[in-house]
Formats: C-alpha cells, structure tokens, sequence
C-alpha cells in the first residue's frame, strides 16, 4: 500500500486522546507473550492520557510529537523523537522513543510514512532506538529501513518479567 494515505503532522493538545488510544493499544497487541499479560491487561488508555497531557503541556523535554492521520483526519499513528534520555548517546544523535500504529492497519504504511517523517525532520542526526528483543516484526522493519542493531541491550522489568531490549542504529543520512 502507498505511504502517501497517511498524513503525518505534529502533534497538538487536541490529539492526546487518540495518541494514548494508539500507543496502548499497540502495545497490547504488540507485546503479547513478550510482556506479561497482567501488565498489558492494566495499561489504561484514560491514565495514558492524563500522563500524557502532562508531558506535553510541560513542552521542556524537547521531545516531538508527529501524528499519522488518516483521510478523514482520525489519528492511526504516532511517533515521538528527540534528544536522547540521561545523555547517554554521543552529541549530535537523537533517539526515536516511540513508533506505532493502530494495530489493525500495521502494514498498510504507517509506520514508513511517520520514520520517514523522522529522518526528513533529522537529517543531520543519527537516529538511535530500543526494541524489544523477541519482537521480531519491529526488528525487522527497522532493519529495513537501515538501522542495525548495535551490540547495546538493557532488561526492562514488567510485573517481575524481565523484558530484554536491544538498541538499533542509523547512521546520519
């Protein structure tokens, strides 16, 4: 499918709703025997948002925002880039904290169109990202688009679980 049916925009307040509706129903359905049922089971899209209305009223972290919409102008995506966090990447480089899509359209574009969006909007930068190990689809699709993992992994930790993620990296355009 063409990446050119997904507008991607900035963010705004108005968004925060769909955003969160987005990213927790991406990773129930991205996390499924990764990540503990009774984790995924307790994520809430209304504490997601409030969270998140938060995050972006504050607007100091210098984190941005970019929505995918789709013809109609509901939000199916989301991505969110920036300065990487605790300094513990070289200067010059940014890191890609997030990237998802509705689940039920995931491989219809989405996903492209919004890193694209990313790289246009960085291209001086390299572009960093953790992924969850097992989670073969994402690796994939980063890999795709240039990033190779880089020999950096941490364990993250959901409801006594420990959740191995490796670090992916694309060189500067």
């Amino acid at each position: 499918m063409d990446d050119l049916r997904w507008g991607v925009r900035d963010m705004v307040e108005g968004d925060v709703g769909a955003v969160s509706e987005v990213r927790v129903r991406g990773w129930q359905w991205a996390y499924v025997g990764l990540v503990p049922s009774s984790y995924l089971d307790g994520l809430d899209v209304g504490e997601d948002a409030a969270r998140r209305r938060g995050y972006f009223a504050d607007g100091s972290s210098g984190i941005a925002n970019l929505v995918a919409e789709d013809a109609g102008g509901d939000v199916v995506g989301w991505a969110a880039y920036g300065p990487p966090r605790g300094g513990e990447l070289p200067q010059g480089e940014e890191e890609l904290f997030a990237l998802y899509a509705r689940p039920e359209l995931v491989g219809t574009g989405i996903g492209r169109a919004l890193l694209g969006e990313v790289l246009r909007r960085t291209p001086h930068s390299a572009l960093r990202l953790w992924v969850v190990e097992g989670n073969t689809r994402a690796r994939r699709f980063y890999e795709r688009a240039g990033f190779l993992a880089d020999g950096a992994g941490r364990v993250d930790e959901y409801h006594g679980v420990l959740v191995p993620e490796v670090r992916y990296h694309r060189p500067r355009g």
